[in-house]
């Protein structure tokens, strides 16, 4: 039965990928809360390939629903190697020269800690099934959101309305929800071009074993070298082998964001004449090379979103890329998502009323904003130290492997517990002003 204290409150979540249905579920288990997904395609689905996950992820799953982390692990692929499960990456140089596939460091987590993969769908097609039903409206296109009264309007292409108490945008880097956050301030809005571009594609692992062998196909890999970097790990219960081969852009990036069937792109990136054994062997067409396994390769431009100081405007909040797009070098993109739905869901948790949904969303700034722009911030440094650009390091073997094995820990080792509490503290400090 209701506790009759907490008075019904409706939230519109707009946007069904990972970050928007994980929300979901969590909200789920709060009587007076109920919730619709509104997804602008026809169905559920992810765009993208392996998708990675640290310590802290894994931590914040668990404390959603133990559901989520048992589907998730049920699906999750591992290093390959036992003693490897605690590795994050092994990193060695890239290039030609004196220390072409040198080890620089092998960076571990604490002991019991680990860093998976998946594929995308896999671990959408898991949430959704618990999902309670009834909850999502597919061909939603969110066009305008009007919060001059007393519920939020929200207006669709398809040209239907919805009425919510509040609204969170979940709908990625190209949110439609967001302009409506910093009031189309292009400034605040747009994504910024990172001058990096990743090239995607998956290997049979039978394949990338034969071309690198057995301990490199089988567990995560980094390779990295000046203006570039290439990194690969298992995906699909070590089936498959993903790479993702970086590299450093000086133009402005035209057209769409994710371009398809670029081979020759991705070869001429990585000229044997520069790169080193294990780059060329993946990335070059030769009879010994996967690269032609791989077919045709995306080329995907690396955007994040500019620095911000908020995440909502009233009675509108912003979730996962929404709010913080990211570039991918901490692997963090996703495991902010699911962090930030871990804190936002028990804050509108603890709202007795739809006139204390405000207050929740400014506490959640007040925990979320600080860490996500600084994983965002330090994410695009980890860039430059991956490709040799990183300042006052370059490519000194000492330096950069000191820096590699600190840079990701304070993300691994949050404590998401205390996190909450803080933001909790926070919603007390404001009611009592």
């Amino acid at each position: 039965m209701a506790d009759p204290k907490f008075k019904p409150i409706h939230i519109a979540i707009i946007g069904g990928g990972i970050g928007g249905v994980i929300l979901g579920i969590a909200l789920a288990k709060f009587q007076h809360i109920t919730f619709t997904i509104y997804e602008s395609r026809a169905a559920f689905g992810e765009i993208g390939a392996g998708i990675g996950f640290g310590a802290n992820s894994h931590l914040a799953m668990s404390l959603i629903s133990p559901a989520i982390w048992e589907g998730y692990k049920s699906r999750a692929t591992y290093n390959g190697w036992v003693e490897k499960q605690d590795t994050w990456f092994d990193f060695s140089f890239g290039e030609k020269g004196e220390n072409d596939g040198k080890r620089i460091i092998e960076v571990r987590m604490r002991e019991k800690m680990t860093q998976s993969t998946a594929h995308r769908a896999h671990f959408l097609e898991i949430l959704v099934k618990l999902l309670p039903e009834g909850k999502t409206e597919f061909n939603k296109r969110l066009v305008n959101v009007d919060q001059s009264g007393e519920k939020v309007i929200c207006e669709f292409a398809d040209g239907t309305r919805a009425k919510a108490d509040a609204v969170i945008g979940c709908d990625g880097i190209k949110s439609s929800t967001r302009p409506f956050v910093y009031d189309h301030q292009d400034e605040l809005v747009k994504p910024i071009f990172t001058k990096k571009v990743a090239y995607r594609g998956l290997v049979p692992m039978k394949a990338a074993e034969a071309a690198l062998g057995p301990e490199k196909a089988n567990n995560r890999q980094m390779y990295i070298g000046h203006g570039g970097h290439v990194l690969t790990f298992p995906i699909a219960n070590g089936t498959l082998m993903n790479v993702v081969a970086f590299r450093s852009y000086t133009k402005e990036w035209e057209g769409e964001w994710v371009k398809p069937l670029q081979k020759e792109n991705a070869q001429g990136a990585f000229p044997d004449s520069h790169w080193g054994k294990n780059i060329v062997t993946i990335m070059e067409d030769e009879t010994d090379s996967f690269f032609k396994l791989i077919q045709n390769p995306d080329a995907w431009a690396i955007f994040q979103h500019p620095e911000v100081s908020t995440f909502h405007q009233d009675r509108i909040s912003l979730l996962g890329d929404a709010a913080h797009a990211m570039t991918p070098h901490f692997g963090q993109g996703a495991g902010m998502a699911i962090e930030d739905a871990y804190v936002l869901s028990n804050l509108l948790g603890e709202c007795t009323s739809t006139a204390d949904l405000v207050t929740a969303f400014e506490a959640y700034d007040s925990v979320r904003v600080p860490r996500t722009m600084r994983v965002t911030s330090a994410s695009h440094e980890q860039g430059k130290v991956l490709d040799l650009e990183g300042d006052d390091i370059g490519d000194d073997m000492e330096k950069l492997a000191a820096r590699l094995n600190t840079a990701v820990r304070w993300i691994w080792y949050e404590d998401m517990e205390a996190h909450l509490a803080t933001a909790k503290q926070k919603i007390d400090s404001l009611k009592h002003k």
